[in-house]
């Protein structure tokens, strides 16, 4: 992927994505945009909060919700071609049950905002629905 490929994947993708995660996960997230710095450094979203604790529901996990998403370089190719769009809407509308998924094999409680491990990465995420 070049340089001008990742920065449109950053300007033009990512933030809906960060759009939809609010959405997904719900309110008090703090959701930044890390730029493509070179091939080893990926663009990534970077999701933190603080416990959430209504006095319900103990913590899950002993560390507070610090994950970050990155995508595999060859499906980001993908999405930005013509049929990119529809394939990406699909793949927004379907974050909801991925995230599930991520919880169980990560180890990742997004309702109380922990996690077993200090940073979790979800790496190499691709768009399918």
């Amino acid at each position: 992927m070049n340089r001008e490929q990742a920065l449109r994947f950053e300007t033009e993708f990512v933030p809906r994505i960060a759009e939809s995660v609010t959405r997904q996960i719900g309110r008090g997230l703090r959701i930044d945009i890390v730029p493509n710095e070179h091939p080893c450094a990926p663009t990534r979203l970077h999701i933190t909060a603080p416990p959430h604790d209504n006095g319900e529901r103990a913590r899950q996990y002993p560390f507070d919700l610090n994950v970050f998403l990155t995508w595999d370089d060859d499906e980001i190719v993908r999405l930005l071609r013509p049929d990119g769009e529809a394939r990406f809407q699909r793949y927004l509308d379907s974050l909801a049950a991925k995230f599930a998924a991520w919880e169980g094999a990560r180890d990742v409680d997004f309702v109380t905002r922990s996690q077993a491990e200090p940073s979790v990465l979800f790496g190499g995420l691709d768009f399918e629905a």
